[in-house]
Order: C-alpha cells, then structure tokens, then sequence
C-alpha cells in the first residue's frame, strides 16, 4: 500500500474542525447567543454527496439530518450545537463567512470541500467556491497553492462564473495526484466526479 502524506485525509483522527472543509465551498454556519452554533450546506442532486457527507459528520461525533431546501436540493444540516461554536466563531467576521489567518487546509478539511462541491472538469478538478463569500476566494485559492494543488503564482486558476465558477482550478497529472494522495478514497458512488488518480492510489 503507498505511503500516506501525513496531510491525507487517511492519516489522523477525524476531528470536529475538520468540518470547516464544508464551508470553503456552500456550507453556512451560524451560531446561537455565543453558546451553540449549527452547520449547513446545499448540495447538487447527485445522491452520493448528502449522504457521504453526513456520514463524515457521524465520524466526528455530530449528527446531521438530510432535508431539502426551499429549492428541492439537498441540505445537510446539524443541530444548534456547542461544539461548533468554535468553527463559526473562528469562520466569521461579524456576520459575514471569512477564512481564518490560521487555516490550513489539509487532507480531511480538503475530503469535505470536495464532498460538498468538488467535480471533475475536462480539464482537471474543480474545488466551488461560495459565490456570496467572494472574500473568501483569494484566501482560499492561497490555501490550495500551499498544499500543492495550484502554482504559486495562481490567480490564473480562480475561475469566474462565466467559466463554471467561482471555482478554483487544478490541473496537472503531479497536482491531480497530490489531490487524490490528499483526498483518499472516493466514496460509493463518487467515482465519476472524484480525482482519477485516486484509483490509482487506493490500488497501491
């Protein structure tokens, strides 16, 4: 079996924070009277994305019911719940969702982002970005770039909407691998809009 990147999504315990994954794409947080906070995100239609999501969530410890949203889509969504209060406090700015300084996205947080609105694309992967969180996007296109999934330099791979966005794009056989290294395994049903390459490193 390969080696795993001790950033992998495979590599350590499943923890709480991980779950900020979901709010570098859709996922909202809000919280309650600064005691509780709760956890959503819409997703596409694909059937595998709710549910896959929800069980990353049970590893963590935090229970998430699927619904639909006032548009028909399905929405995750946890309870009010104190220990993601420390997420939202940590992802907000007033009340507007914003990156934390310190947040560095590794494997897991990397697992979740995908979850929620990662897709293959014709030319490589595209990680969606919140189009009402346009501050987010250059903080997160530098967190992708310090994991190795784009160049330094990347302004080139945040995509617009006329070009499938917001999105950040990663493209390259050595970035595709590094993703799927970071990522892990597809789940059931994901295979079609997971990283290619993780085939390839599930099989070593």
């Amino acid at each position: 079996m390969a080696q795993l990147s001790f950033f992998s999504a495979e590599a350590s315990a499943p923890c709480v924070a991980d779950l900020a994954g979901v709010l570098c794409g859709h996922g909202q947080i809000v919280s309650f009277a600064d005691t509780a906070a709760r956890l959503s995100v819409v997703t596409d239609d694909e059937p595998w994305r709710a549910g896959a999501l929800a069980e990353e969530f049970a590893e963590r410890g935090i229970e998430a019911e699927i619904t639909s949203s006032d548009g028909g889509y399905p929405l995750v969504r946890t309870a009010f719940r104190a220990d993601l209060l420390a997420v939202a406090q940590a992802w907000s700015r007033g009340a507007v969702k914003a990156v934390p300084a310190g947040f560095m996205l590794d494997g897991a947080a990397l697992r979740l982002w995908m979850l929620a609105c990662g897709r293959r694309a014709e030319r490589g992967y595209q990680l969606q970005l919140d189009p009402r969180a346009e501050e987010t996007h250059e903080p997160l296109l530098r967190r992708v770039s310090a994991a190795g999934l784009v160049s330094a330099s990347g302004s080139a791979n945040l995509l617009g909407p006329r070009a499938g966005g917001p999105a950040v794009r990663i493209v390259g056989v050595k970035r595709m691998r590094r993703l799927a290294e970071l990522a892990g395994r597809a789940p059931v049903g994901a295979e079609a809009q997971w990283p290619a390459e993780s085939r390839a490193v599930a099989a070593s």
